[in-house]
């Protein structure tokens, strides 16, 4: 019980946090939503997590998820993929979950569109922009980012709803901003671009160290770990 007290008191305080960031910068909190990032943690934290008030959930890795969606189908929560996205999982992804978050190719929507349309579905997706150009991290180009919504665009089971990013690590937050800058800059230019069938209402950016600034810079979905569930290893 005492646990359950301490998560509902996490959630309590990342949730003021990110009402004082929105009307710091003048924007309604209403417009930034919660990712729970729930990698790695058991189907019965997570249970805890929704009954103190979490209604999205992010998850890695697609065999984990399965089968804490399966354990926890009677919630009514959204489930996000957040993780990077194996061709070979697609199909996977596209029956587990409302959001992919890191569709980065133009091979990987064409698998995604494939297996949306065996269901019936239209699969919702941001588009995963490397805004610093890591040689690490998965990622479309900002320069070819266009030319892949245009392609995406002719897609009849996929739905483009944003961008995400995962910027480089630095210990200050500060330092980070201007890459959340970059992607709202670059989300603004898609928007004045009229792509057909291209919608442009998400920025998924800025985690538990960072997302108080990047809901100053845009932000409409704010991916949240450690803050809520603490340190994890793999």
């Amino acid at each position: 019980m005492e646990e359950f007290c301490n998560l509902k008191d996490k959630l309590k305080g990342i949730s003021e946090r990110i009402r004082n960031a929105a009307e710091s910068c003048g924007r309604n909190p209403e417009s930034i939503r919660l990712v729970a990032v729930s990698k790695i943690v058991s189907a019965d934290k997570v249970r805890e997590a929704i009954d103190a008030g979490v209604t999205i959930l992010g998850e890695n890795y697609i065999r984990e998820a399965g089968e804490k969606i399966s354990a926890l189908s009677d919630c009514r929560v959204s489930w996000h993929f957040i993780g990077h996205l194996q061709t070979n999982k697609a199909k996977y992804a596209v029956k587990l979950f409302d959001l992919i978050h890191t569709a980065d190719s133009l091979k990987l929507a064409i698998e995604l569109n494939r297996q949306a349309a065996k269901i019936n579905k239209i699969q919702n997706i941001l588009i995963q922009v490397n805004i610093g150009e890591e040689e690490s991290k998965s990622g479309i180009s900002v320069q070819d980012l266009q030319t892949l919504l245009r392609e995406i665009g002719r897609l009849d089971n996929l739905s483009v709803k944003g961008l995400m990013t995962i910027p480089p690590f630095y210990d200050e937050p500060e330092k980070v901003r201007p890459f959340f800058s970059a992607l709202r800059e670059l989300r603004d230019q898609i928007k004045r671009a009229a792509i057909p069938n291209i919608s442009m209402d998400e920025l998924s950016m800025g985690m538990s160290g960072d997302f108080e600034t990047a809901i100053a810079e845009g932000a409409t979905l704010v991916r949240i770990g450690t803050a809520i569930f603490g340190e994890r290893t793999l």
